[in-house]
C-alpha cells in the first residue's frame, strides 16, 4: 500500500513537471525570432541591453506570468514601387518596381526590426515604399530620361546604396530591388524614338526598292534570254522541215519501186497462207471429228462405270440398313418386353395397396357413421325427454297460459273454419243492417267452435288421456279443427 502510493506520488510529480516543462519552454522556428520581455537581459553589441532577449534557432525557458513571448517573423516580404518623379530635364515619369526585403539575421537587425515593427509587422512594406520612394525620386532628379532607359543598372545601384544605410537602421536588408517599367506620360520616350523609327522605314524602303530593281532586271534579262530561245528554236524547225521535205521527195521517186515489193512480197505470203489453210483444215477435222467422237466414247464408257458403282453402293448401303433396322427392331423388343414386365408389377403392386387402403377406408367410414348415428339418437331422445319434461311442468304450473298460447298458434284455422260455413252460399240476405251483419259473423264464430272449447280440445290434442299418463310430443300443433256447419237462409 506504501508503496503503490509512493509510486503514485512519484508519477503525479514527473506529470506536474512535464506539464511545468511544456509551460516554461519555447521554441522558435527556423523563420521565426522569439522576442522575451519582462526582464533586463544584456545583448550583446547592443550597448547596456535593450531590456528584451532574442532568440532564434534554439529552445529557452520562460518563466510564466513574468515574461512574455512573441513572436517577429524573418519571412521575405515584398514591397511594390509605383512612383512619380521627374527627371533632370524636367520630365515628368512614372518608375515601377519592386524590392524584396527581409529582417537580417544578426541579432541587432531583429532587436532593431522588433522595436520598430513588433506589433506592426504587416505595414513593413508601407514603411520600405516610403523609404524607397524618396531616394528614388532623389536620384531620378539627378538622371535624364535617355540615361535612366539605357543604364537601369546604375538606377537601381543608386537606389539600393542610398536605401541602404535606413533599411539597415530598421533593421531590415534588400534581397532584391527590380525596376520593372518607366512610364512617361508626355510621350517623350515616344517622340525619342520616332527619329530611329524613321530611319528604320527609310532603311526599309531603300531596301525595297532595291529589291525591286534587282528584280525589274531579272524579269528584262529573263526576257531577252526567252527571245534568243525564240529564235533558235525557229532556226531548228525550219532545218527538221528542209529534212522533212528531202524525205519525201526520196519516197515518191521509191513509190514504184516499193510496190513491186510489196506484190512479191504478197506473193509469198499468199503461198504460205495456203499452206496454213492445208494446216488449218487437216487441224480442223482433228477437232469437229475425231476428238468428239473420242469424247462420246469416253463419256459412255464413264457413265457405264459410274452406274455400276452406283448399283453396287446402293445394295451395299440397303443390306446395312435392313441390318441396322432388324438390329433395332429386337432392341425395341427387348426394351418393350421389359418395361411391360416392371409395368404390370408395378400395377399389381398398386392395385393391392388400392384394395387394402379401400378396405381401411371403409371400415373406419363405417364405424364413425354407426358412432354419429348412435349419438344423433341419444341426443334427440334426450332432447325430446327434456321437452316434454318442460311441457308437464308448464301445464302443471300454468294451464291457462299454455290455453292461451295454443288458442293464439291456432287461431288462423279457426277463422278459417269459421268462415268454410259460408262457402257454399250464393245468395245471402241480411235483416237489420250493419247489427244483423255483426250477428252473422258472431254466429259463425260460434258454430266454428268457441274458444274454450277449441282450447279443451287443443289441450286434449296436447295431452290425450292425461288419466292414462300417455302425454302427446312436443312441438306438434293440433292437426284437425272440428266445424259445426252453418245453415243460412239460401235464395233461388
Amino acid at each position: 500500500m506504501l508503496i503503490g502510493t509512493i509510486a503514485g506520488a512519484v508519477v503525479a510529480a514527473l506529470i506536474i513537471l512535464i506539464v511545468l516543462f511544456k509551460l516554461c519552454w519555447r521554441v522558435a522556428e527556423p523563420n521565426e525570432a522569439l522576442i522575451i520581455s519582462g526582464s533586463k537581459h544584456r545583448t550583446e553589441g547592443v550597448g547596456e541591453g535593450l531590456g528584451f532577449r532574442v532568440v532564434t534557432g534554439r529552445g529557452t525557458l520562460v518563466t510564466p506570468g513574468i515574461q512574455t513571448v512573441r513572436k517577429l517573423s524573418l519571412d521575405l516580404n515584398e514591397a511594390d514601387l509605383d512612383v512619380e518623379c521627374v527627371t533632370s530635364q524636367g520630365i515628368p515619369v512614372q518608375v515601377r518596381g519592386v524590392v524584396i526585403f527581409k529582417v537580417g539575421d544578426d541579432t541587432v537587425s531583429i532587436a532593431n526590426a522588433a522595436r520598430r515593427f513588433l506589433d506592426q509587422q504587416k505595414f513593413m512594406g508601407q514603411r520600405v515604399h516610403n523609404v524607397f520612394a524618396g531616394h528614388l525620386r532623389s536620384i531620378v532628379g539627378g538622371l535624364t530620361v535617355e540615361e535612366m532607359i539605357r543604364d537601369r543598372e546604375r538606377l537601381t545601384g543608386e537606389t539600393r546604396a542610398a536605401s541602404g544605410s535606413e533599411m539597415e537602421k530598421l533593421g531590415l536588408i534588400i534581397d532584391s530591388l527590380q525596376i520593372q517599367e518607366i512610364l512617361d506620360p508626355t510621350g517623350y520616350i515616344t517622340n525619342l524614338a520616332a527619329p530611329h523609327a524613321a530611319a528604320v522605314q527609310r532603311d526599309a524602303r531603300i531596301a525595297a526598292a532595291a529589291a525591286d530593281r534587282a528584280a525589274t532586271e531579272a524579269e528584262q534579262e529573263a526576257f531577252a534570254r526567252k527571245a534568243e530561245a525564240t529564235r533558235n528554236s525557229g532556226i531548228q524547225q525550219a532545218g527538221y522541215q528542209a529534212e522533212m521535205d528531202t524525205a519525201a521527195a526520196r519516197a515518191l521517186q521509191a513509190g514504184p519501186l516499193a510496190q513491186a515489193a510489196a506484190r512479191q512480197e504478197v506473193v509469198v505470203q499468199e503461198t504460205k497462207v495456203a499452206e496454213l489453210e492445208g494446216l488449218r483444215k487437216e487441224q480442223q477435222l482433228q477437232a469437229e471429228v475425231r476428238k468428239p467422237a473420242d469424247a462420246r466414247a469416253y463419256e459412255v464408257r464413264t457413265h457405264a462405270e459410274a452406274e455400276r458403282d452406283a448399283r453396287i453402293s446402293a445394295a451395299q448401303a440397303q443390306a446395312k440398313e435392313t441390318e441396322l433396322k432388324a438390329g433395332a427392331e429386337a432392341n425395341r423388343v427387348k426394351i418393350a418386353a421389359a418395361a411391360e414386365a416392371e409395368a404390370t408389377k408395378a400395377r399389381g403392386l398398386a392395385s393391392a395397396e388400392a384394395t387394402r387402403a379401400t378396405g381401411q377406408a371403409e371400415a373406419a367410414s363405417a364405424e364413425a357413421k354407426g358412432l354419429a348415428a348412435a349419438e344423433a339418437a341419444r341426443a334427440l331422445g334426450l332432447a325430446e325427454a327434456e321437452a316434454i319434461k318442460a311441457r308437464a311442468a308448464a301445464l302443471a304450473e300454468n294451464q291457462e297460459a299454455v290455453v292461451a298460447q295454443q288458442l293464439a298458434e291456432n287461431w288462423p284455422e279457426i277463422v278459417r273454419a269459421g268462415a268454410d260455413a259460408f262457402g257454399n252460399v250464393e245468395h245471402m240476405v241480411l235483416l237489420n243492417g250493419a247489427e244483423g251483419m255483426g250477428e252473422m259473423f258472431a254466429k259463425a264464430l260460434t258454430m266454428g267452435g268457441t274458444g274454450l272449447g277449441l282450447a279443451r280440445q287443443l289441450l286434449s290434442a296436447m295431452n290425450p288421456g292425461e288419466g292414462e299418463g300417455a302425454p302427446a310430443p312436443t312441438g306438434r300443433k293440433a292437426e284437425r279443427i272440428q266445424t259445426i256447419p252453418v245453415q243460412a237462409d239460401q235464395e233461388g
